[in-house]
Formats: structure tokens, C-alpha cells, sequence
């Protein structure tokens, strides 16, 4: 056991002393991270911006039923009023010509009056009747104007009953808050094992492993290096010389590779958690699990380059093939929901998508640890 526990320290001494470790176990997936991030939207969103359709507005009328109107169309969540007090019909048409504005609303003068006399009055609306948005900018008007106008009619029925202690203000604005609370009502609930995560979360909850898995593979080229070096130099030949058994050999250099893919694991984990704000640690055993799986088929993976290779040139070529291979097949780069079943299929005899279902069950699924059962009996099977 001595044995093993030397020759693994052996081998994470020479590959503390080559900086291209480093670079490929911490440096480049957290640079890749931030890249793929970017692509995929992850750093790109921001939750103050206003998704709202712009929609210019223009009252030609003073009166409090405009203003009525106005306050319901700046509450909505569908359109977003651009007021101007500067800008004409003229201006407001040319900008929804050119594209700035989605559609524009002219209120006319007298339109409070004539809604008071219940009678017909028209809001002039400037907007491409082709384009999609056209639709649901028409939806809200009207819906807008019908509040007013239906709120209008009651108050003044209302009045003509001389009905006491109500008078046609108090009717109205009864009526038209009555709208904020429908009888009728659609909720919208989730399990609350489920955390809800914005896009940029999500984004980062597949960026994030799928680089760590995908730059662990490419770790074991200096890994791999080192058993090539240790035969073409006859340190092996010599080392078996000794009453050092084969076995130990093999052992003592898989474990020298898994600690040094664990430890690797264990920093990106930190990094992702505190940083990337990746939530790996809402489960800390799961995560834990799934990382060490990974790191045993990963090692053994190391284990096996350096022994068919022959040479350095072989050892590169043995590392870098399986890193596009099982991370392009595995979901590291485009997540695998996103393509056939297939695909899906396919992409489950590399080990990446294995590893890639264990963290996102945790990080972007918000599952349980059951979860990653399957996924780490998966990785530990490789």
C-alpha cells in the first residue's frame, strides 16, 4: 500500500512542476466558460430590461377619463407608452414606418366626453396591420378602451337610479378596479422542488460542467504523459526490478489521476458555485457523488492513454480525440434536450452525458438526490 501511496505522490510532484497541467485543468475551463457563457446567453441578460412593446402615445384630449385611459395602457404588460409631448401625428407615424416604434396611439379630443355620453368615439391607432405584434397591441387597446367605456356605462346607469351614497366617481372607479380582480382566474404554481433560474442560470448550469467534464478529459494528456515518459525513460523497467508488483504501478498512477481530477472537480465546483452562482451546493453530497464517478472513469480513462501509447505524440493524440469525441457526443457544447431522441441515445455511450444528467439533475433540474443514482452507477460502470 506504501507503494501505491508513493508512486501516486511521484506523479503529482511532476505534474505540479508543468504549468500545462494547470492550464488544463483550471485555466481553460473557466476561460471556455465564460465563452460558451457569452454564446449561449449567460452573461448577456439583464432582469431590469423592459421586453414591453413600444408604443408611441399622443392625447389631443384634457379630460379625467383620458387620463383613466392612459393609466390603464402604462400598466400594461404587454405595451410600453413612449411619450413625447413634443412629437405630432406626423412624427409618430414616421417612426413606426421606420420601425422605432411598434404601433402609436392618437387619443382625439373629446373622447372623455363622448365616452360620458355613451357615444361612439374612435381611438386612432398608427401600426402595420402585417406584422405579428399588430395582434396583441390591438388586443390591448381595446381591451383598455372597453374597460373604460364598460366602467363609463355602469357608473352612469348607476347615477340615473339615484341609487344614495353612490356617486358616478365612486361607481366608476368601483367598476374599473373590479377588473384588477377577475371572477375568473388562471394560477400558475410549480413544485417547489423545482427553483426557478433565469436564462443566464441556465445557461451557465450546462456551460459550466460541460467545460469541467469536457477539460478533464484533456487534463490526462499530461497525465498520460507522464506513464509514456516513465517507460521510454526505463524508469518502469527499472521500477519492476524492485519488489514493487505490477498492480501497484497501475494503482498508484490511477490515483494519482483521480486525486488530481477530484481535486479539479472540487476547485470548479467552488468556482461555479460562488461565482458562475451555479447552485452545485444545493446539494452537496449529489454533486459530490456525481463528481467523484466522474473522476474514477475519467482516471481510468488517463490509465488506459498511457498505457497504449507508445509515444508523447501518441498520448496527445489518444487525449484529444476522446475530449471532442465524448464532449461533442455527450451535450458539453449544446445540450442534448435540444436534439433527437436519436441523438440522445447516441450521445448516452459517452460518459460526458452521463456526468452531464447527474449535474444538471442538481443545478438547472433542481431534482433530487435520487437523481444521480443512475448517472454515477453510469460513470462508475466506464
Amino acid at each position: 500500500m506504501i507503494r501505491i501511496f508513493d508512486i501516486a505522490l511521484k506523479d503529482l510532484l511532476q505534474l505540479s512542476r508543468d504549468f500545462k497541467t494547470f492550464m488544463f485543468l483550471l485555466i481553460m475551463p473557466i476561460l471556455f466558460t465564460f465563452l460558451f457563457g457569452f454564446a449561449f446567453g449567460g452573461f448577456g441578460g439583464n432582469d431590469d430590461s423592459d421586453s414591453r412593446l413600444p408604443v408611441g402615445y399622443l392625447s389631443q384630449d384634457d379630460h379625467w377619463i383620458t387620463t383613466e385611459l392612459h393609466d390603464l395602457l402604462a400598466e400594461s404588460d404587454v405595451i410600453r407608452l413612449e411619450e413625447n409631448p413634443f412629437l405630432t401625428s406626423f412624427d409618430l407615424e414616421e417612426l413606426v414606418a421606420n420601425g422605432d416604434l411598434a404601433a402609436a396611439i392618437i387619443v382625439p379630443e373629446g373622447y372623455g366626453r363622448a365616452v360620458l355620453k355613451n357615444k361612439t368615439v374612435r381611438l386612432a391607432v398608427i401600426a402595420d396591420a402585417g406584422t405579428q405584434s399588430w395582434t396583441t397591441i390591438e388586443a390591448e387597446v381595446l381591451t383598455a378602451a372597453s374597460r373604460i367605456d364598460g366602467a363609463a356605462r355602469t357608473a352612469t346607469i348607476m347615477e340615473q337610479m339615484e341609487l344614495e351614497g353612490v356617486p358616478f366617481d365612486y361607481a366608476f372607479e368601483q367598476t374599473l378596479s373590479a377588473w384588477d380582480e377577475p371572477p375568473i382566474s388562471i394560477n400558475e404554481t410549480s413544485s417547489l422542488a423545482i427553483k426557478q433560474t433565469s436564462d443566464e442560470g441556465n445557461a451557465l448550469a450546462h456551460t459550466s460542467p460541460g467545460m469541467m467534464l469536457q477539460f478533464a478529459i484533456a487534463g490526462l494528456l499530461t497525465a498520460a504523459q507522464v506513464i509514456v515518459t516513465e517507460r521510454t525513460s526505463r524508469t518502469l523497467q527499472r521500477l519492476l526490478t524492485t519488489a514493487t508488483r505490477r498492480i501497484h504501478v497501475l494503482l498508484g498512477h490511477f490515483l494519482a489521476i483521480f486525486l488530481l481530477i477530484f481535486t479539479q472537480f472540487t476547485i470548479l465546483i467552488i468556482f461555479g458555485q460562488y461565482v458562475l452562482k451555479v447552485d452545485y451546493l444545493r446539494l452537496p453530497g449529489a454533486t459530490m457523488l456525481v463528481a467523484f464517478s466522474a473522476a474514477l472513469c475519467i482516471s481510468a480513462l488517463g490509465l488506459l492513454i498511457g498505457i497504449l501509447a507508445k509515444t508523447e505524440e501518441q498520448a496527445i493524440t489518444f487525449s484529444l480525440i476522446p475530449m471532442f469525441v465524448f464532449a461533442g457526443l455527450g451535450g458539453a457544447w449544446v445540450p442534448l434536450e435540444f436534439t433527437g431522441k436519436t441523438f440522445q441515445a447516441i450521445g448516452h455511450l459517452s460518459p460526458v452525458a452521463w456526468g452531464m444528467d447527474g449535474f444538471e439533475n442538481i443545478c438547472a433540474r433542481g431534482l433530487g438526490f435520487e437523481s444521480v443514482l443512475i448517472p454515477s452507477a453510469a460513470l462508475a460502470g466506464y
